[in-house]
């Protein structure tokens, strides 16, 4: 059997993994990666596999940087099975549906800059009719509920208490008379959360594919961060300004309408101060996979449900108001009154939330609140980070509101949950790999179960190919393997840089700009720097193809002196 490690290898973002058995060849996720323009990039190339050969996607959740590329995929030629909860499902048909719009529009936009600029016209990465054909694909199971997929693998699915149809997967795989289990956890969540219930803790796996996101750090009390989170509102209101709230639409921005709910229906001594305040859910997607949260309440845990008996809707209260217009949207930043608005994206990468971001960061008044994860170069990572000053819609904006980061409301699970969940396997997996995570992340992790169960994982650093002998449970080809993935790390990191300075030569652009309107700078200097522009987009472009000739080409050289 073959694990190829093609996703959320190098971060926590574009969940992709592909097992090869005889003539089998599944998918684990196919996510979309997230996170500045050198991971958009990522997106665009050609899959490290040919998707016609694809049985089958075993989908763990619904979240785009695990499901974000399945329209593309279908594009490019599979015709398999998406095998996934029945929750899932529900949701991948706003996730993906929205997901294309969003890839048509930001083409439509890049086409009408790069007109005026003379540049080529892009194609968006899919389009909103590929992913509704993505979804005819679509195969929904229960939780518990084993699965064939074929005559040598069988499936069940488990929850992983992450978002709503989130799971964990065992997969049985049979190969020349033996059977091997290999799990996949997906993104696990925490315990005790509201709405959601506690992640399934497995007591057996032959070969473990584990996430690390947050496998060096510890959430805070949850109840914590809620009273936080409140108290940020009180003082927010009372000198006028507003709270915005970026949240991912599926999972985390239920939650906080759970939160809120419970504050408006306690008679707390600080109701009064914010009682007429509106809590605004600006995300039709928000709005619409609130929806589905309400029809899958099977799958809630205790005390949700126990709200639902007692007769009071969870996901809803007087205060709080769905907005679903773009014209609705605006008028939110053009009304005056006091509010707190939860928008999506979560990261800020798209969206609404942007508009937001661009009306509410330069007032001092204001607060924005961070309530999920934000990845390494992202636009809320570049805010939480300490930035001064942020280019939103062509325009320089000052951070002025203040920032906050409540990472108890984080929907994964921390350093703790997750080491309680490996430490569950009743015996060791023969092979245990550590997968989207930041570098610092999953080596802390590592060290971590090391330490406190006496063995080492192995510590996915890039894109590879691992090769395992189902006898012995040995990698056959571990050190090649961990050779390539850390030469895809390396050329990871130069993309990353090189976007980091296109990024500040369009900062550059910008106020060459403004400078050309005031005749600080001539026209003749202006053209320059945007032919400087032109090539470094050129450069950004052709950079993995470039690094790997040169690597190559170097191979070549030292494997002739050897000779």
């Amino acid at each position: 059997m073959k694990i190829k490690f093609c996703g959320a290898s190098s971060g926590v973002t574009g969940s992709c993994h592909l097992l090869t058995s005889g003539d089998h060849k599944i998918l684990l996720d196919c996510g979309q990666f997230q996170g500045g323009k050198a991971q958009d990039a990522l997106n665009y190339e050609e899959f490290p596999f040919n998707p016609a050969e694809i049985e089958c996607v075993i989908l763990s959740h619904a979240h785009i940087d695990h499901c974000g590329r399945i329209p593309l995929l279908v594009k490019r030629g599979f015709q398999g099975k998406i095998i996934c909860t029945d929750a899932t499902a529900d949701l991948l048909d706003i996730m993906l549906k929205d997901s294309g719009y969003i890839h048509e529009k930001e083409a439509e936009w890049q086409n009408r800059k790069g007109e005026r600029a003379g540049k080529e016209m892009v194609e968006p990465l899919y389009t909103f009719q590929d992913a509704v054909d993505s979804l005819q694909f679509i195969e929904p199971v229960r939780y518990d509920q084993q699965i064939r997929i074929n005559d040598d693998m069988k499936v069940v699915f488990n929850d992983a208490g992450h978002i709503l149809g989130s799971a964990i997967i065992e997969l049985w795989v049979t190969e020349n008379g033996k059977e091997s289990k290999i799990v996949f956890s997906g993104d696990l969540g925490e315990v005790d959360r509201p709405i959601l219930r506690d992640p399934t803790y497995i007591k057996h796996g032959d070969y473990v594919i584990m996430e690390s996101t947050y496998g060096s750090r510890l959430h805070p009390e949850n109840g914590r961060s809620i009273k936080e989170l409140i108290d940020i509102v009180i003082k927010t209101i009372k000198r006028g300004g507003n709270v915005v709230i970026p949240s991912f639409a599926v999972g985390r921005t239920q939650e906080l309408i759970f939160e809120f709910n419970r504050f408006f229906d306690d008679n707390s001594e600080y109701k009064k101060d914010i009682e007429n305040v509106k809590v605004y859910i600006d995300s039709p997607m928000a709005t619409n996979a609130t929806e589905i949260f309400q029809k899958n309440a099977q799958v809630f845990d205790e005390e949700t449900k126990q709200y639902i008996l007692s007769g009071d809707n969870p996901l809803d209260f007087p205060n709080l108001v769905f907005t679903r217009s773009s014209e609705e949207s605006r008028q939110l930043n053009m009304d005056q009154t006091p509010k707190v608005i939860i928008s999506a994206s979560g990261m800020c990468e798209a969206g609404r939330i942007r508009h937001h971001l661009k009306h509410n960061l330069w007032d001092k008044k204001n607060s924005i609140v961070f309530v999920g994860y934000q990845a390494a170069g992202t636009l809320g990572r570049a805010i939480i980070d300490g930035e001064k000053t942020v280019t939103l819609f062509g325009e320089d904006i000052t951070i002025n509101a203040e920032i906050y980061n409540l990472e108890g409301f984080s929907g994964h699970a921390d350093q703790d949950g997750l080491f309680a969940w490996a430490a569950a396997f009743q015996q060791p997996p023969k092979q245990l790999f550590l997968v989207h995570g930041e570098e610092e992340s999953k080596l802390a992790f590592a060290d971590l179960i090391e330490e406190k169960l006496g063995y080492r994982p192995v510590v996915i650093l890039g894109n590879a190919e691992y090769e395992l002998d189902m006898e012995t449970a040995q990698i056959l080809n571990y050190k090649e393997a961990q050779e390539e993935g850390v030469w895809y790390e390396d050329v990871q990191n130069v993309r990353n840089k090189l976007s980091g300075i296109h990024d500040n030569l369009e900062h550059i652009l910008y106020n060459a700009d403004l400078a050309m309107g005031g005749k600080n700078i001539t026209e003749e200097q202006l053209i320059n720097i945007k032919n400087i522009m032109q090539e470094l987009d050129k450069a950004t472009l052709n950079l993995g193809e470039a690094v790997t000739e040169h690597y190559n080409s170097f191979a070549s050289h030292e494997e002739q002196s050897e000779e």
